[in-house]
């Protein structure tokens, strides 16, 4: 066969054209290269940045195979930053096109295929793609680091969040053996229906492993989309900040989602009906969409969340360990769960939403046929007064109130409560067995359930569709639990790269610092700033301890050889004598508005007194001591500590509201009921003794507070 080769000198905008049927050998050396035949691509690692944003190297016409061979499509340089990234690597348009084997990196979007049906894409490594910078850190999140998925008719998700593949107008593409890794986002699919999309591994994302928007009919199997996650610090704050293992908004109907591990995700699986929906008065929303034998494990929020949605059947799911619940369904109607197993779900709620199966405002559904253990509380169902959704459209039209819902044929074993129950009518109870049950039924007097005889209907799992040869669901058992997500700045650690984590560091007497990788050794080849450092030595992965001198501020920095690779961390121990007290307030003395009875009591004598050397307070919904309930309670902080004279960085993070004075000056104030916040002041002080004083409140819920001083380089 004639080959016909492509140097590296040729033009801007080249189109290829041989006779049909033959390929050609391309060396895709210059931005803008047009394939429009089959070809070959030279193995090799090319730098084309897309300096037009229109694609480095684009691909058109019908019935086209594209083989990379290997061949690597760099679009940055070495000292860009991951968000710095732009433009696109690969573009294809066309029908029936064919690309395998190719490598995509340091661009916005690795692969954009539009109006590509009957696609098949396979082989394809779309790693190291755009991915945000992140500010959350280990002792506080940052709101900064939210994503925000309700909006991408035009295409928002893609200018926004970037993507390693991302598909749109597209029907029967074939997706396989796709990976992605350290970027933000894997595969999106933006209206693209009767497709397969099997055998991918897009995981250890700060995004979505998997996004769709209005796609339909799609058959989804053996995928992994694990550590898909940002806004997480284990036993510090929960949040997932809209990160998910599969993403599915807005209008996304009749997909099979089967064999899939979607674990430590901010949730597993999060759908969301959509604006569109919300706005309309039919029956829209992701509907009639089945879940099956899935792993929607160690979430940061939800296992499976699908609001404002219809007719969907989650069934043979596993779903532990998931912070908040297995399932959240607000506003879902006539959905099946049956045959899941939740355990071990709720242990940082939100209040009362918490453990296995959480609806609100939903009706007709029926869960069956479930296994719950040691969850939080079993099944939740409620009303509440949410105005200014049931003023709505959609609400008008389809909002039934919480009612009609059966709970039938399912164990509970070790729950906390088993049925929680309020505001909801119509329950029908059928079958449930109990053992070990903390409380089985809590259940205002509206909501009292009723209790059939009989049983329902026989119930068997239906068959679905399934492609793809991988068995994603328990390959990854050694990372099971949410102790294994760990967020750096820039996305969950791979557990294959070396690091140190945190970079940065922040403590009292002491901190510790993670020294990641998969296997080799590790050594602390430098230390200043006159802290101690205990093992200087160990195998990866491991952990060092830092620990001040004395009492007072101390900077330091840290130099690492990680088998072969250094790394460095840097940070500041303050090591003081504070005085905390803890009081409570009364309901009707709100701190925000009853100042002087707020400085009356904490003028006064405190229920707890403690002398402690930081302020590093994680209460979440916990009480702060013994005795003291876990809302509507306040803490003061003082201490004295001996400065150079400098300029320094007060750092807080709150939940609820803090003030903080330094030698009597007012310096952060924010008096407000608030989720955990961040706020900074910078001082310059003369050398010598200083002051600082904190004074914080709690109203309910989650409760923070934690405080850093740091001098500013």
């Amino acid at each position: 066969m004639t080959r016909h080769t492509i140097w590296p000198g040729i033009h801007m905008g080249l189109v290829l054209t041989v006779t049909p049927g033959f390929s050609s050998e391309i060396i895709p050396a210059k931005d803008d290269l047009v394939i429009s035949q089959n070809a070959d691509i030279r193995p090799g690692v090319y730098t084309v940045p897309d300096s037009m944003g229109d694609g480095a190297l684009r691909i058109e016409g019908n019935g086209i195979t594209v083989d990379f061979k290997g061949a690597v499509l760099v679009g940055c340089t070495p000292a860009q930053q991951p968000d710095d990234y732009s433009g696109k690597g690969i573009v294809l348009r066309g029908e029936n096109i064919t690309l395998r084997n190719a490598s995509v990196r340091g661009y916005k979007v690795g692969i954009y295929a539009q109006g590509c049906s009957g696609l098949v894409l396979e082989d394809v490594d779309v790693s190291g793609n755009y991915q945000k910078h992140l500010l959350s850190t280990p002792a506080a999140e940052d709101g900064s680091d939210w994503i925000f998925p309700h909006r991408n008719d035009g295409k928002e998700w893609m200018s926004n969040y970037g993507a390693g593949l991302y598909i749109e107008d597209a029907a029967k593409v074939t997706v396989r053996r796709v990976r992605a890794r350290n970027g933000q986002n894997g595969i999106i699919l933006d209206r693209v229906n009767d497709s397969k999309i099997y055998d991918n591994d897009c995981s250890f994302l700060s995004g979505w492993g998997l996004a769709m928007w209005r796609s339909n009919r799609n058959v989804i199997t053996r995928n992994a989309f694990d550590f898909c996650i940002r806004g997480y610090s284990h036993g510090v704050y929960n949040r997932g900040q809209d990160s998910a293992g599969i993403l599915m908004f807005e209008q996304n109907n009749d997909n099979v989602i089967a064999e899939n591990s979607a674990t430590h995700g901010g949730d597993g699986f999060f759908g969301f009906g959509g604006q569109a929906s919300l706005a309309g008065s039919d029956r829209t929303g992701n509907n009639n969409n089945l879940l099956i034998n899935n792993d929607f494990s160690y979430a940061a929020a939800h296992g499976i969340e699908m609001t404002f949605s219809f007719d969907n059947k989650f069934i043979g799911n596993r779903l532990v360990g998931n912070a908040i619940c297995g399932v959240w369904g607000g506003y879902s109607q006539d959905t099946l769960i049956a045959g899941n197993l939740f355990e071990g779900n709720g242990d940082k709620g939100y209040g009362l939403e918490r453990g296995g199966v959480n609806i609100e405002h939903g009706a007709g559904n029926v869960i069956r046929d479930n296994t719950f253990k040691g969850n939080k509380c079993g099944v939740h169902l409620w009303w509440d007064d949410d105005a200014h959704l049931l003023e709505g459209s959609w609400a008008k039209a389809n909002h039934r109130g919480s009612t009609d819902n059966t709970i039938a044929h399912n164990t509970f074993d070790g729950d906390a409560v088993g049925l929680h129950l309020r505001e909801t009518t119509r329950t029908r109870l059928l079958g449930n067995k109990m053992a070990g049950v903390k409380q089985e039924i809590d259940a205002d007097a509206k909501s009292k359930p009723e209790s059939s005889p009989g049983s329902l209907d026989e119930w068997r799992a239906p068959s679905y569709p399934v492609h793809g040869e991988r068995r994603p669901v328990g390959a990854r058992k050694e990372l099971y639990g949410r102790q294994h997500i760990i967020v750096t700045d820039w996305g969950p650690y791979n557990f294959t790269d070396v690091a140190v984590h945190p970079a940065v560091i922040s403590g009292g007497q002491q901190a510790t610092v993670q020294v990641l990788g998969p296997s080799g050794e590790f050594a602390v080849t430098k230390v200043d700033g006159g802290v101690s450092v205990s093992p200087t030595k160990g195998t990866l992965p491991g952990a060092v301890t830092v620990t001040a001198p004395n009492r007072g501020l101390h900077t330091f920095a840290l130099e690492f050889d990680m088998h072969g690779t250094p790394r460095v961390a840097k940070g500041t121990l303050l090591w003081a004598e504070w005085d905390v007290k803890f009081f409570t307030w009364d309901r009707d003395k709100d701190p925000r508005e009853h100042g002087e009875e707020w400085n009356a009591l904490v003028n006064g004598t405190p229920l707890e007194q403690r002398t402690l050397p930081v302020i590093d307070f994680k209460w979440g919904g916990g009480a702060p001591a013994q005795g003291i309930p876990a809302d509507r309670f306040g803490t003061t902080a003082t201490t004295t500590l001996e400065l150079p004279a400098g300029t320094y960085r007060v750092w807080t993070v709150s939940d609820d509201g803090i003030r903080v004075w330094v030698d009597g000056d007012t310096v952060i104030d924010d008096w407000t009921w608030h989720p955990p916040k961040e706020n900074t002041a910078t001082v310059t002080l003369a050398g010598g003794n200083h002051t600082f004083r904190v004074e914080h409140f709690e109203i309910d819920g989650y409760a923070q507070l934690q405080l850093r001083i740091e001098p500013v380089p």
